[in-house]
C-alpha cells in the first residue's frame, strides 16, 4: 500500500479550529493591511470578512505553518480585485460625465442655433421684397450672386448691394439680440 504524502490531512474538526484561529489571530492585521492599501477603514473590514470567507474555500488545503501567508496572499488578490474595479467605476464616471456634459453642450448649441435662426426668419421678414428674395436665395438656396441675378433678371451689381446691405442688418440685429 502507497501512502501519499497528503495522508498527514488535518480533519474537518481541525481545519474549523485551524480557521477560527487564525480569524482570531490576524483578524485585525487583515484589516489593517488592507486599509493601508485602499485607504478606507470601512471597505478594509467588510474586504477582510470576504478574505476569511475565502480562506473557508481552502480549508481541506490549510497547514498551521501556512495559513498567515495564505492569508495575506488572498487578502492581496482581494485589494487588487477591489482596485481594479474601483478604478474602473472611476474611469466609467469620467467618461459619462465627459458625455453627459458634451451632450449638454451640444443640446445648448442647438438650442442657441435654433433661436438665432428664427430671429434670422423674423428680421428677413421685415426686408423689403427684393432683398428678403436675394437674401434667401443665397442662404437657403445657397445660390452664387451670378445665378441669382440670372434668376431675377437684375444686375449682379443689385444682388450685391442687396446681399451686403441685407447681411449688414442681420449681423446688427442679431448682434443686438445675442
Amino acid at each position: 500500500m502507497e501512502t501519499s504524502h497528503y495522508s498527514s490531512e488535518i480533519s474537518p474538526l481541525t481545519s474549523d479550529f485551524l480557521i477560527t484561529r487564525s480569524y482570531n489571530d490576524f483578524h485585525q492585521f487583515i484589516i489593517n493591511y488592507i486599509a493601508l492599501k485602499i485607504n478606507n477603514r470601512d471597505e478594509a473590514e467588510d474586504l477582510a470578512q470576504d478574505v476569511f470567507v475565502r480562506l473557508l474555500d481552502y480549508k481541506q488545503m490549510l497547514r498551521p505553518e501556512t495559513v498567515k501567508s495564505f492569508l495575506f496572499t488572498i487578502a492581496q488578490n482581494i485589494v487588487i480585485d477591489y482596485l481594479r474595479r474601483h478604478y474602473k467605476k472611476q474611469e466609467i464616471s469620467a467618461n459619462m460625465y465627459e458625455f453627459l456634459e458634451k451632450s449638454t453642450d451640444d443640446i445648448e448649441s442647438k438650442l442657441q442655433e435654433q433661436e438665432i435662426l428664427h430671429l434670422e426668419k423674423y428680421k428677413l421678414s421685415t426686408f423689403s421684397p427684393k432683398r428678403k428674395i436675394v437674401y434667401s436665395l443665397c442662404r437657403y438656396e445657397e445660390m452664387t450672386v451670378t445665378e441669382i441675378s440670372e434668376k431675377l433678371n437684375i444686375s449682379r451689381r443689385t444682388v450685391e448691394n442687396h446681399l451686403l446691405t441685407g447681411r449688414k442688418i442681420m449681423r446688427e440685429f442679431i448682434r443686438e439680440c445675442v
